[in-house]
């Protein structure tokens, strides 16, 4: 068998499943392997140096964990890409909400979102809610909570509002993102899988304050993916 531990991706491929390890983004060889598509034994085999990670699963790689290409292929320092690294959402101003356009995004109040737990499969329920707009976010229909409380802090604070995609059942989630889950609540939380109980970990960021606690997935109505906040407080 050959030694293919000299090769600059097999190497950096080495770090960035040591990083990745340290970061709490995966939980050893096997979960890599499902997120990439492949076996326990073909990542041991590449950390071992006696076969190359497939091109395929480099694509996996960077498009679910966010690992930068550049690192990989030896022309750059950077494992993560910016937002992967710190676990960020993307920040706008709560004055970019605008009346024109397509209005693609449905706004769900704070008071509101009892109600979306229970209707949000209902057309007519969301149409009677407000909806707008923000320059630079298109796609299909996205949906917006307003956040009360202080559990996500500092990365989502009170009187916030997270724009969302719906996530479809089997679509992969990635663990450590911002996810708005919604059950007989709706919550914005931290995931981590636990694939042996089929359940899910909801962690806060105010984590000295609120405890994680995990929600079994029979008992959850939507997933829905953060894309973006908006806030009123200063924008670094």
């Amino acid at each position: 068998m050959g030694d293919f531990s000299s090769t600059v991706v097999n190497q950096r491929f080495s770090l960035v499943y040591a990083a990745l390890e340290n970061n709490n983004l995966i939980r050893g060889k096997s979960d890599l392997a499902q997120k990439l598509g492949t076996y326990n034994h073909v990542i041991n085999s590449i950390l071992k140096g006696q076969r190359n990670v497939t091109v395929e699963q480099l694509n996996k790689l960077f498009d679910y964990y966010e690992v930068n290409a550049n690192f990989v292929f030896g022309q750059s320092d950077t494992i993560f890409l910016k937002r992967a690294a710190t676990g960020s959402i993307p920040t706008r101003g709560m004055d970019e909400q605008s009346s024109q356009g397509r209005k693609n995004i449905v706004l769900v109040p704070d008071r509101a979102t009892a109600g979306y737990a229970l209707a949000h499969q209902d057309a007519s329920y969301l149409e009677d809610l407000p909806r707008f707009s923000i320059p630079g976010i298109e796609g299909g229909e996205l949906v917006a909570f307003e956040i009360s409380g202080d559990s996500m802090m500092p990365t989502i604070t009170n009187g916030d509002i997270v724009v969302c995609e719906k996530i479809e059942r089997g679509e992969p989630l990635r663990d450590n993102q911002v996810y708005v889950i919604v059950s007989d609540v709706v919550v914005a939380k931290r995931i981590q899988q636990i694939k042996s109980t089929k359940q899910l970990r909801l962690l806060s960021d105010n984590a000295t304050v609120y405890q994680s606690y995990t929600i079994d997935a029979e008992d959850i109505r939507q997933i829905l993916r953060v894309k973006c906040r908006l806030t009123t407080h200063a924008i670094s």
